[in-house]
């Protein structure tokens, strides 16, 4: 069965160790970014791939907010949202987002459990789109959450999911040593007996 241990103790690897996609093996988060804009049909299919993604009922509960950085106000009060620790290197993405969910069904009454989870499959189809394109993105949590809904005026219908930076690949030479080390490491990821089973708990 997979291990209970805490995530230190389990087993790691930096190898792939059976078949996957070329985009799934050349995702990564990365944290240095060039300042070089984006192609604005580069954006549409950033976007053209979220409403492709899977969603309970086919609900598509999500919704974004983006700016490039020529969209000076917009960007900026995306970017004050963000905690120091991503403002370091968040400052050279071309592109913010902010991903959201609505919380409620719009077909029919209720709310919809499995609207934050439906972003996610979105956020990813988004992820693996930005690697066809050429492109990398990095998600945050950590943003100030209460300042978010005020800058943004966000209903109360709505969830925040992440903050999503995107942009070409830039020199990891410009960020502060300690970032650097850490973009440069190999990717680590657990072992398949750690977390999938053939059989009940």
């Amino acid at each position: 069965m997979p291990s209970t241990t805490g995530g230190d103790l389990m087993q790691k690897s930096h190898q792939i160790e059976h078949p996957i996609s070329d985009l799934i093996r050349n995702r990564k988060s990365p944290r240095a970014f060039s300042q070089a804009p984006i192609e604005a049909d580069k954006i549409r299919s950033l976007f053209e791939a979220t409403r492709w993604a899977p969603s309970s009922t086919n609900e598509q509960p999500w919704v974004y907010i983006y700016a490039t950085r020529d969209q000076t106000e917009l960007w900026d009060k995306l970017f004050t949202c963000l905690n120091d620790s991503n403002k370091i290197w968040a400052k050279d993405a071309p592109l913010l987002i902010l991903s959201l969910a609505r919380k409620n069904f719009t077909r029919f009454p209720g709310a919809n459990a499995h609207a934050m989870y439906d972003l996610g499959g979105a956020n990813s189809f988004l992820s693996l789109q930005a690697v066809e394109l050429g492109l990398q993105v990095r998600q945050m949590a950590g943003f100030q959450y209460q300042k978010t809904i005020e800058q943004l005026n966000i209903p109360d219908t709505y969830e925040v999911g992440v903050f999503i930076a995107v942009g070409y690949a830039g020199n990891p030479d410009a960020l502060p040593e300690n970032l650097k080390l850490r973009e440069l490491a190999p990717r680590e990821r657990i072992l398949q007996h750690e977390f999938v089973m053939n059989h009940t708990f």
